[in-house]
């Protein structure tokens, strides 16, 4: 071979020309988005800064802080619901114990998130496993790296001793920063979130009632042994002292500010929740580094949340008012945003993976607004708010879930959406419903009182005339031929609901708590009485309905709540649009000026959060430690992890034609 013909073969030989293909219209929406999405994010100059107003903030008073925060919530709703989140921060002497064993050897997982990519609606990585000490020391040394790169003249004068505030490390420069990263893709940055942390295995920053007051919290023999963690106990002898005075030790073990105690307040809806629900009635921990993200969501059944924040770095808080056309406006700024991705995931919102800009909000006329939680403080979000937000380096926060009797038609507007999306919920909106039907006690309010009564009435006119019509079209009625077990309507406990969740619509996961149709075809397979013509493809007259509450029941409870309503004193007036009568919000929300001036030029902590040496359990001191230093936990093995388990689907009932109960 010749040098010319061995140096040809050596070069890459030129590919023949591809033939054109017009892009698909599919194709072309892609481009059509991805071209607009990027006019929007670039279109910012780099310094630009989010003009967001404050949301508002709320001081209450020592009296305050002894009651019950349901009962203040309440007082301050009128004023707070209309921003969708608020501060409140506790009085002067406040000064909660953070009680978890920061010292366990045991890891939770983490979230990778990429903050380039969180306007991408990509679901999040897993991140590594950390122990609470390790994910501290490693978000501490990425928060300090960070601070060292951007920031090395924080807090240094000039020669003329005039200090740059572009070059302070303070939240309106990290805010900054935050949103040049997420909107502009300037940079690439992940970062790892503790989030969704079990207080099961890992521990509650508060101390546990011993009044019985948390899940479970009991004196039942049968319950002994059960962590700790979790189920508290139940003393006999303080049961009946006076509520504890604020600020003492068992202040902060029995007040109801205390997250494992606010969803069993008497005036809380979901102590009738007797099964514990991870993030709903029992408490989650947070541990957050500097951008961690909890991304653009509301709570789960439109619930009422509260967040405490124990210790580290302040979070910077979004929250958009949670009515109907603010909630919408803000689905429509998203849909608009991630249409083509969410042609194949119709309910990316309920991924909590998004975390679009305000400034994409405000230009859709969108309401939102800010706030700072700080050391000790609390944050309220109100039914179908949206929110979201971010951290400002090492933090622990822990939340919970709650519900005021006016939450009722949330409640419901949640269920019906939930339908909509074949989305399970976390509890059964109409046994919840029913179970507050059957402890009238509890209904002191005229308009609470109502509000339950009419959305009884909703829920049993649909059920009784889908019944008719049914039947009408020649499903069987065998409810005189089997015996299903009655709903239980004293409380919703572990033995309800998992009976509940084998009873979900096939179609939209509804839980069918009345009724449900069923065909000879499955052993397993029920539908809601909206979607029996979707289960299979059979003749009617091989479906039947299985009944667990009969007509007479219904009617009677809905005549009981009737008879209890009466009672009640009526409202002198009629109810009024209150939406009609509100005044435009002030510039400045209440308590923001006092809570900014409070906390100018607050600084941020860096440091890992190290528990007190009386605190850390004597297995991680060794004999010849100082007593001021703790041994860091050791690595867990995988032998140590539990593997969990799924619960297989019962068959409720099969009845052939004519037949009788099995």
């Amino acid at each position: 071979m010749s040098t010319f013909n061995r140096r040809a073969s050596k070069r890459r030989r030129r590919r023949p020309p591809q033939a054109f293909h017009a892009a698909t219209a599919t194709e072309e929406r892609f481009l059509h988005q991805a071209i607009q999405n990027s006019k929007l994010d670039r279109s910012r100059s780099k310094d630009a800064k989010l003009e967001i107003p404050w949301g508002p903030v709320f001081f209450p008073t020592i009296e305050d802080m002894e009651g019950s925060p349901l009962t203040y919530i309440e007082k301050i709703r009128p004023i707070a619901q209309r921003y969708g989140i608020c501060k409140i921060v506790p009085p002067k002497g406040w000064d909660a114990p953070f009680s978890a064993d920061v010292n366990i050897r045991k890891r939770f997982s983490t979230k990778n998130q990429l903050l380039h990519r969180l306007q991408e609606g990509i679901s999040f990585g897993d991140g590594e496993e950390y122990n609470p000490v390790e994910y501290q020391r490693m978000s501490s040394t990425f928060t300090k790296d960070f601070k060292a790169k951007n920031y090395p003249n924080d807090g240094i004068a000039d020669q003329d001793g005039e200090v740059d505030e572009k070059a302070r490390f303070n939240p309106d420069n990290l805010e900054r920063d935050y949103w040049d990263i997420v909107e502009t893709r300037s940079r690439e940055i992940a970062v790892e979130y503790g989030n969704d942390v079990d207080t099961n295995e890992f521990g509650s920053g508060f101390p546990l009632s011993e009044r019985g007051r948390c899940v479970y919290g009991t004196s039942d023999p049968e319950k002994e042994g059960l962590p700790e963690s979790v189920y508290g106990t139940s003393d006999p002898e303080k049961e009946g002292l006076p509520e504890p005075e604020f600020g003492t030790q068992d202040y902060y073990r029995e007040t109801y500010w205390n997250t494992n105690n606010i969803p069993w307040a008497p005036e809380s809806v979901l102590r009738h929740v007797k099964v514990g629900i991870n993030g709903i009635n029992v408490p989650w921990m947070y541990y957050g580094t500097l951008f961690s993200t909890f991304c653009w969501h509301n709570e789960d059944n439109y619930l009422y949340s509260i967040n405490y924040h124990h210790k580290g770095a302040p979070k910077q808080w979004y929250g958009v008012p949670g009515t109907n056309k603010d909630a919408e406006g803000l689905e429509k700024v998203f849909k608009n945003y991630l249409s083509m991705k969410m042609r194949d995931v119709p309910d990316l919102l309920h991924h909590i993976t998004t975390m679009f800009s305000p400034r994409l909000l405000q230009n859709a006329e969108v309401p939102i607004y800010k706030l700072l939680q700080n050391e000790g403080e609390y944050v309220v979000t109100f039914p179908r708010a949206f929110h979201g937000g971010f951290s400002f380096g090492p933090n622990i926060g822990e939340a919970v879930n709650f519900a005021t009797h006016d939450w009722i038609a949330h409640g419901a507007s949640a269920n019906e959406r939930y339908r909509s999306f074949a989305r399970p919920a976390v509890f059964s909106h109409d046994r919840l419903t029913f179970t507050m039907a059957h402890h009238l006690e509890d209904q002191t309010s005229y308009k609470n009182c109502k509000a339950l009564l009419d959305e009884l009435e909703r829920v049993v006119q649909e059920e009784l005339q889908s019944r008719k019509k049914l039947i009408a079209s020649g499903v069987r009625d065998v409810s005189k031929i089997i015996s299903l077990p009655k709903n239980r309507l004293d409380q919703l406990d572990e033995e309800s609901a998992d009976y509940d969740d084998k009873r979900l619509c096939h179609a939209c996961k509804h839980v069918c708590f009345f009724s449900a149709v069923a065909c000879e075809c499955s052993h397993s397979k029920v539908s809601c009485l909206r979607h029996s013509h979707y289960m299979c493809r059979c003749p009617t007259e091989r479906r039947y309905l299985m009944v667990w509450s009969q007509e007479e029941e219904l009617t009677e409870t809905l005549k009981e709540v009737g008879n209890h309503l009466d009672t009640l004193e009526k409202p002198q007036e009629a109810p009024v649009d209150i939406s009609a009568t509100l005044e435009a919000l002030p510039v400045l929300a209440v308590g923001a000026e006092k809570d900014l001036a409070d906390n100018k030029n607050r600084p941020i902590s860096l440091e890992p959060y190290t528990a007190p040496v009386s605190m850390v359990p004597e297995s991680h001191i060794s004999s010849n430690q100082k007593p001021s230093e703790a041994v860091l936990p050791e690595v867990t093995t995988d032998e140590d992890k539990e593997e969990g388990s799924e619960d297989d689907v019962e068959v409720i009932a099969v009845v052939p034609p004519g037949g009788s109960a099995p």
